[in-house]
């Protein structure tokens, strides 16, 4: 593998940095504002990491964005119901993670594809969401002590910073040194030689769609806890991002194959592109345009240096 194709996307990443610090030194190369960059990609990251799971198979989980807003109504719900913040918590990844195994059962057992069947699940977890909370944002009865988990810092850095960091590391241990990543990759590279090398295919699938939809319900209770709220459709921003990042991770460090680094990289490089445009007054529709180019350059440049080879 050579230089260009292992390292480009970091190298874009500094380009990309670099340029933005010129443009306005004065807002975005200060130190508050990047530590500010890291609080904002924290919960993108997350949920980026949930979905490099589901894609480690060949797979894609499209109720995730669906997971992140059902996870702060349930949460909020409990809460309101007079539930401590331990139990709310268990309970509400529990949740999340058997609606990842859900779709995992119904992909690996009777084949169904995991774009529609993701997108039917998400649409139930969407309505059911709606149902449990009116449709309406809910504020109240959200203890302190929660809050705290995504707001404020430890040692100058910003707790959902540290959040985003121990999940990358989660995920990295996950996919690079245990058996189940192996398998993971091994089925997303070929799933018929998986089958003939003896690889347990169904449940590793619905392993690797649980730990997805657990990473989104992990961002939706901290995106809960960092507003004091939750709303029905907190999380539906996430989805497209999600998989950017890691598609964006994919043209990093590894040739192809879903990774931690690199999803971590992708989602800096999507939160340090909206950052910059946004200091620079560029309209949202325009970040939406740029974040587009910099995908497809990012696969032009992996493309040049796999030719290179």
């Amino acid at each position: 593998m050579t230089v260009l194709a292992r390292f480009g996307t970091l190298f874009g990443f500094g380009v990309i940095v670099a340029i933005f610090a010129a443009l306005s030194p004065q807002a975005f190369a200060q130190t508050s504002n990047l530590i500010n960059i890291t609080q904002q990609m924290s919960l993108l990251t997350i949920v980026a990491l949930g979905a490099a799971f589901a894609m480690s198979l060949f797979e894609f989980d499209l109720s995730v964005g669906a997971v992140v807003s059902m996870a702060g109504i349930v949460s909020a719900t409990l809460f309101a119901a007079g539930w401590d913040i331990g139990p709310t918590i268990l309970t509400t990844l529990a949740a999340g993670f058997i609606v990842g195994c859900v779709s995992g059962y119904f992909v690996a057992v009777w084949r169904v594809p995991s774009f529609i069947m993701t997108l039917a699940v998400g649409t139930i977890v969407g309505g059911f969401t709606f149902w449990i909370s009116d449709g309406a944002t809910l504020f109240g009865n959200i203890p302190v002590a929660f809050r705290d988990l995504g707001r404020g810092y430890i040692g100058g850095v910003p707790v959902l910073t540290i959040w985003a960091l121990a999940a990358t590391l989660f995920a990295a241990f996950v996919l690079e040194r245990t058996e189940l990543g192996r398998r993971m990759l091994a089925i997303g590279g070929n799933r018929e030689a998986a089958l003939l090398a003896g690889v347990r295919v169904v449940p590793t699938t619905v392993w690797a769609f649980g730990l997805c939809a657990l990473m989104a319900t992990m961002a939706g209770l901290l995106l809960t806890a960092r507003l004091g709220s939750a709303h029905p459709t907190g999380g539906n921003g996430f989805l497209l991002q999600a998989y950017a990042a890691v598609y964006l991770g994919m043209t990093a460090f590894r040739d192809g194959q879903p990774n931690a680094p690199g999803t971590l990289l992708g989602a800096a490089i999507i939160t340090v592109v909206a950052n910059g445009l946004t200091i620079l007054g560029v309209p949202n529709y325009l970040q939406d345009i740029f974040t587009g180019l910099i995908i497809i350059a990012s696969v032009l440049l992996r493309n040049v240096g796999q030719q290179s080879r």
